[in-house]
């Protein structure tokens, strides 16, 4: 083990009758041939200790050690045997130890454990035969192969034989085995830790450089049931759970772990792509006020970071509850940050104006309009103030909303230097007050429907993002069901190796018995219930879409109602106010022909009157 770990030293080395190792030690270091992984090496303490009270501790320790390594190394010294076979009985145990489903506690699921078990490496220590069988050179597998050989027959004497055998080939999905020579000499036993490489065993050294290879590269990342990556967290995750389990009494459960464990990691994956998003908006909101595609945008690119941030963490979210919590959230941030970038734009338009128009209010703090024309000059000078807010406020999110508030308060001082202008006669005036509430009304529509197009963007904004969100669950979901189909393959290309062998062996109850449980499998494997679940997940995220569209749809339809009954107000207005200018202008025209007839009339009059008196004069 310390090997392993590429020391020479790190766990006890027992040099006497005593058990060093009590309970499993953990040691971590960085694997050495496979960049960002961990190894995490586990000692257990030694089995069959007479000195231990409880009957059932070396059981718990064993299940606990299978429970949480990819490979289990289990050691024994001098000889693969009966005796070391039968000394290993806790694997007969551990049906009674370990569940796979919580559905039925009275089942025997032992069948699925090769789906999730460890690899077995069988390392003997101070071996000194020759690898030799019926004077045949063997390798060390089968070496293993031949200790755990079954035997024919159906006495009891035959059944204890072959059981222990039976659960090492039906449980563990690949074994090996390594045979160990004396590392040193006896009298060097006592201080094996601190010998130099010299006084150690050169074959010793050599078998042990093959051991360490193989675990480097044919040693799985450890998995849990749904074939989710189990990380350092999960790892202590999973200790406690399996230890408290057992401390409870209870038998541990493969299921019940893996769903305590997908809600703790589902809880801590919301968090997580939350953070993400959130971190980042953040950092965006100092640039505020930003037009809104830009908002969208960025929008539409956290949420796909969190998304991603949020499924490398979370496993098993089935009906995609954390998910669509992770996407309620974002929205609401979303929300928050829409209304700060819109206070931002507000405080930006009300500046321009407060700027643009400021020649205006001295102008009225000295009553410059209040004379014969003051509207006139009213008008163009606020007409002056629209021009060039609407070039400098063109790309704010308020810039409509804003104006529109902004004219309606000029519109006070307006209205009273129209009535105070004595160059207008009471008709001009009604005509030009029509026209400027028809302004308004225009205005006010323009920042209407400049609302509608903003929520239109979001709407399409949020539709992108759960588009993109939808894309990677399925990824998710696709990378998981490949991962338990390879699990499902993995023992079942088991079960085909070990049927064969057996029918070769003559065998046949045996291989039926194997036959059926790869049926099992094969028949869980078609299921495809990963697949519905994805199916369903999908369809209650699109109905959940569809169905918030058209809400949206429907707030839009009230309000394009809304601006078109103002639109058709407005219009009315607009056509009253050239009526009423029309008819200002025909009694104009009138009073204009009728002055004219009355001006050729006097003038006629005039030279009347003249003609006369120069008759009288002669």
């Amino acid at each position: 083990m310390n090997r392993l770990a590429g020391k020479q030293t790190g766990f006890a080395l027992g040099s006497t009758i005593e058990s060093k190792t009590k309970g499993i030690w953990m040691w971590c270091v960085s694997h050495p041939t496979k960049a960002g992984t961990t190894l995490v090496l586990l000692d257990t303490e030694g089995l069959g200790d007479m000195d231990k009270g409880d009957p059932k501790h070396d059981t718990n320790i064993f299940s606990l050690a299978v429970l949480l390594s990819s490979t289990l190394v289990y050691n024994s010294r001098g000889t693969i045997d009966n005796k070391a076979v039968m000394e290993l009985q806790y694997i007969t145990e551990l049906s009674e130890c370990i569940k796979v489903k919580s559905s039925d506690e009275d089942a025997d699921d032992s069948s699925e454990f090769v789906k999730f078990f460890p690899s077995f490496i069988w390392a003997v220590r101070d071996f000194t035969l020759e690898l030799k069988i019926d004077g045949k050179d063997v390798t060390e597998d089968e070496y293993l192969e031949f200790a755990l050989k079954l035997k024919h027959g159906t006495s009891r004497s035959v059944i204890e034989y072959n059981f222990p055998r039976e659960c090492i080939q039906k449980f563990f999905p690949s074994r090996k085995c390594f045979t160990f020579p004396f590392p040193t000499a006896p009298e060097n036993m006592s201080h094996l830790g601190s010998l130099a490489s010299a006084d150690i065993s050169s074959e010793f050294l050599k078998v042990t450089d093959h051991f360490c290879k193989f675990v480097f590269h044919d040693s799985c990342v450890k998995r849990l049931k749904v074939g989710h990556t189990v990380t350092g967290r999960v790892l202590g995750h999973l200790a406690k759970t399996y230890v408290d389990t057992i401390s409870s009494g209870a038998v541990p459960c493969l299921e019940n772990a893996v769903i305590a464990m997908a809600t703790i990691e589902n809880k801590a994956a919301v968090k997580e792509g939350l953070q993400v998003y959130q971190s980042e908006m953040e950092k965006l909101k100092d640039s505020f006020p930003l037009e809104l595609k830009d908002v969208f945008s960025e929008h539409q690119h956290l949420s796909s970071m969190a998304t991603q941030a949020f499924m490398k963490r979370s496993f098993k979210d089935t009906d995609g509850k954390y998910l669509k919590s992770l996407e309620e959230k974002i929205i609401k941030l979303f929300d928050e940050h829409l209304c700060q970038n819109e206070h931002a734009s507000k405080k930006r338009c009300e500046e321009i104006l407060s700027s643009l128009s400021a020649p205006m209010m001295v102008k009225l703090k000295k009553g410059f309009y209040a004379k014969p024309g003051g509207y006139d000059l009213f008008c163009k000078d606020l007409e002056d103030i629209v021009n060039k807010y609407n070039s400098q406020a063109k790309k704010e999110v308020k810039a409509e909303e804003i104006l529109e508030e902004f004219l309606k308060q000029k519109s006070v001082d307006s209205k009273a230097i129209l009535q105070a202008d004595k160059k207008l006669t009471e008709k001009e005036k009604k005509i030009k007050e029509e026209k400027e509430k028809a302004a308004l009304l225009e205005q006010e529509i323009k920042a209407r429907e400049e609302k509608l197009r903003q929520l239109e963007e979001k709407m399409e904004a949020e539709r992108q993002s759960n588009e993109e969100m939808m894309r990677q669950m399925k990824e998710k979901m696709d990378e998981e069901m490949r991962l338990q189909r390879e699990e499902t393959e993995r023992a079942m290309n088991r079960k085909l190796r070990e049927q064969a062998d057996l029918l070769q062996k003559s065998f046949k109850e045996e291989a039926d018995v194997m036959r059926q449980e790869m049926e099992e499998f094969k028949r869980q494997n078609t299921e495809s219930n990963r697949a519905g679940e994805l199916v369903a997940i999908l369809e209650n995220s699109s109905r959940r879409h569809e169905e918030e569209v058209a809400m949206m749809m429907q707030q839009r339809s009230v309000q394009m109602m809304a601006i078109q009954q103002m639109i058709v107000r407005s219009e009315a207005e607009i056509n009253r106010a050239r009526e009423f200018a029309a008819i200002v202008e025909n009694s104009s025209r009138r009073h204009e022909e009728l002055m004219a007839m009355m001006m050729q009339q006097h003038r006629a009059n005039m030279m009347a009157v003249h003609s006369s008196n120069s008759c009288r004069t002669m």
